[in-house]
C-alpha cells in the first residue's frame, strides 16, 4: 500500500497565481480553482492533465516554503507528487532507506489529501512529495 502508483501532480512555484493560470489555460489545461491553505501559506491552483495535476503555488508570505524557493531559484518547478495508498507507509519505507524526510508524520495538503515531503538533498535535488487522496479524488 505504500508504493508509488503514479504521477499524482507537479508542484510550479509562482509570483502571481492569476497570470500564471490564464497562462496554462492558454494551453488548453482545464481546472484553476483557488484553494488557500493557511497551514503551508500558499494559495494555489490545480489543473487536471488526464490522471495527473499541474499544481500553480503562490505564497502568501515572503518567508514561507514557496516564498523562500521564489527568492532563492526563481518560479519553476517547486516539487513532484508521487500517488501512494498509504503515506505513512511510503514515508516509513523512505526514511528505513536512508532518505531524509521534511515530514516526520503525515499531514494535511490541498483537497483534503494526507501528504508528506522528502527533502531535496537524497533526491538528487527534487522535492518529493508523498500524496494520498480518498478513492476517486
Amino acid at each position: 500500500m505504500g508504493e508509488i502508483t503514479a504521477i499524482d501532480h507537479i508542484g510550479v512555484a509562482v509570483r502571481d497565481l492569476e497570470a500564471a493560470a490564464v497562462a496554462f489555460r492558454a494551453l488548453g489545461l482545464a481546472g484553476g480553482q483557488v484553494e488557500v491553505l493557511e497551514a503551508q501559506q500558499v494559495r494555489l491552483a490545480f489543473f487536471q492533465i488526464g490522471q495527473s495535476r499541474l499544481e500553480l503555488l503562490e505564497p502568501l508570505a515572503a518567508d514561507s516554503p514557496v516564498g523562500r524557493f521564489l527568492a532563492s531559484r526563481g518560479e519553476g518547478v517547486h516539487h513532484l507528487a508521487f500517488r501512494v495508498g498509504d503515506v505513512a507507509l511510503a514515508l516509513e519505507r523512505a526514511v528505513a532507506a536512508g532518505l531524509q524526510p521534511v515530514d516526520r508524520v503525515p499531514r494535511e495538503g490541498a483537497g483534503g489529501a494526507r501528504v508528506a515531503f522528502l527533502h531535496p538533498k537524497g533526491l538528487h535535488g527534487v522535492l518529493v512529495e508523498f500524496c494520498e487522496r480518498a478513492e476517486g479524488d
